[in-house]
């Protein structure tokens, strides 16, 4: 017993005042980002800790714990500007559970497999592979809104297919404003939760999902997302912390930071066009993959199946840090910059608005 404690604690790394600033500043845009597009910001703030050598599985779990306070607190701020679906998000947080359980168990295994390096590779592989595929689709949907004359969100024609679909149960979602059948919303809900288990990252399918597959709107997407981010973050809580592999140090450090910047972010929102919501999202996801492309190497060479020399893994090392870096300054800087000019524009129109009802 001794023996497996001492094991989890040397995963635990030690934190000086510049990793503790660090971290709060990821975990600050983490929240701002989170409260922006609805993710849970995991695509910020686990590469962000793993970058400073936090290893990935409690990286994963310190972060998912941290998640549903913070989810909770957007959920509710975003729920007050009517932009969630409750029932869509509860619908779909049953299936995201049965998915954080089986994320859960195929995580363990690799680590009990391969250890930390595989542990490492496999969350990083995976945010490669999700972050560029998603990242690329959403970057250009979020190009072409902008490109339109109105860019104004149409339910897409997949969409409108699949809510033809009569399979009971049939749900109505008033957001929505049609029927869809649960065993449509099942897999969407259950792959939510698998990915945000494996690497702490739901949003990634779950908001995407809910636009262009069930026809939401990109705003209610990310709100209702923050709901299911709340229910599938206190459900892998417990389970990790059973396995002792959550680091309550990170998950303090980054909740102060995310509780302040999802707050910013959420009343964001309502002051931009939908497609910068989709355009920071795409924006980030892309960045962040050529950060953790970099980091690749590293692992493969502590797995002993490709030789490389230090030096040349310190270099890709501190430029994978460094993007990361300026990929969180840039998106914290769109996000409230947007939200400036949104709400001087809001405040020119009702002036004027209010010049031509006085005439």
């Amino acid at each position: 017993m001794e023996g497996n404690s001492m094991g989890i604690l040397s995963n635990f790394i030690t934190l000086d005042p510049a990793n503790i600033l660090f971290l709060l500043f990821v975990g600050f845009v983490g929240g701002l980002v989170s409260g922006f597009i609805g993710s849970g910001g995991a695509f910020v703030l686990t590469p962000g800790m793993m970058s400073i050598g936090v290893p990935g599985t409690i990286a994963v779990a310190s972060n998912m714990c941290h998640k549903f306070p913070k989810a909770m607190v957007g959920a509710y701020k975003r729920w007050k500007y009517g932009q969630v679906d409750i029932k869509l998000g509860l619908v779909m947080a049953i299936s995201a559970i049965l998915g954080v359980q089986v994320g859960i168990q195929i995580q363990e295994v690799i680590l009990k497999t391969w250890g930390n390096a595989g542990s490492n590779l496999y969350v990083s592989t995976m945010f490669i592979i999700v972050l560029t595929i998603v990242g690329a689709y959403v970057f250009k949907d979020a190009l072409n809104m902008a490109k339109s004359k109105n860019a104004k969100e149409e339910t897409t024609a997949l969409a409108k297919r699949i809510q033809s679909i009569n399979i009971p149960p049939m749900i109505y979602f008033g957001k929505i404003g049609a029927k869809i059948s649960f065993w449509v919303t099942f897999p969407i809900g259950f792959c939510t939760g698998l990915l945000a288990a494996t690497i702490a990252v739901g949003g990634f399918i779950g908001v995407p999902g809910m636009i262009y597959l069930l026809g939401v709107t990109s705003t209610v997407g990310t709100a209702t997302e923050l709901v299911i981010a709340f229910v599938m973050g206190l459900v892998g809580s417990v389970k990790w912390a059973m396995s002792g592999m959550i680091d309550i140090r990170l998950t303090l450090i980054i909740l102060a930071g995310s509780l302040i910047g999802v707050q910013i972010g959420a009343a964001a929102t309502t002051f931009v066009k939908p497609y910068l919501i989709k355009f920071v999202m795409g924006f980030i996801m892309l960045l962040v993959a050529g950060s953790r492309v970099l980091a690749v190497p590293q692992y493969l060479s502590e797995l002993n199946i490709i030789p490389i020399e230090k030096h040349v893994l310190t270099a890709l090392d501190q430029t994978s840090f460094i993007i990361m870096s300026l990929t969180l300054l840039a998106g914290a800087l769109i996000i409230v910059f947007s939200m400036v000019r949104g709400k001087r524009e809001i405040k020119r129109a009702d002036a004027i608005a209010q010049v031509r009802v006085n005439d």
